[in-house]
């Protein structure tokens, strides 16, 4: 299963956030473990989680604490119910998102150390995340996508 969600950047979702990453995540983790599907691929993004500063100092100062910073608490919170679950997970975060076309030359950097943040574009992120439905070398792990 591949869970990719997004919400509209407006004034309310940046002012107040929102609940829809975690409060759908809860209803497909549950529903996978009744069904016995075990394999879920999600897509986050960086600065959930663990790699909350990893960007630039602009994004890390600027524009995570005024713009993306509630977002971001939810999708910290749909992480952890993840990480949780009994299933083989893999939570990729991209980068900053572009419309470019498909390259194939990008990074999943799965070190934490080799984490930075960077541009990809979503065709590239759609690539990775079909290669994962049969590769098993990233189970238990949260790769940043980068170019």
């Amino acid at each position: 299963m591949i869970q990719v969600l997004g919400v509209r950047l407006g004034r309310e979702t940046v002012l107040k956030g929102t609940k829809l990453f975690s409060l759908a995540t809860r209803v497909l983790v549950d529903e996978m473990q009744d069904m016995r599907v075990k394999r879920l691929i999600v897509v986050t993004g960086l600065g959930a989680g663990n790699s909350r500063g990893v960007g630039s100092f602009i994004h890390n100062y600027v524009v995570f604490p005024l713009v993306l910073q509630r977002l971001y608490d939810d999708k910290g919170a749909q992480e952890e119910m993840i990480k949780s679950s009994d299933l083989d997970w893999t939570i990729v975060r991209p980068g900053i998102l572009t419309n470019g076309p498909t390259s194939g030359r990008y990074h999943a950097l799965v070190d934490t150390q080799a984490w930075r943040g960077g541009f990809i574009s979503r065709r590239d992120v759609a690539d990775y995340l079909i290669r994962q439905i049969a590769d098993r070398s990233c189970i238990g792990k949260t790769p940043v996508l980068v170019r």
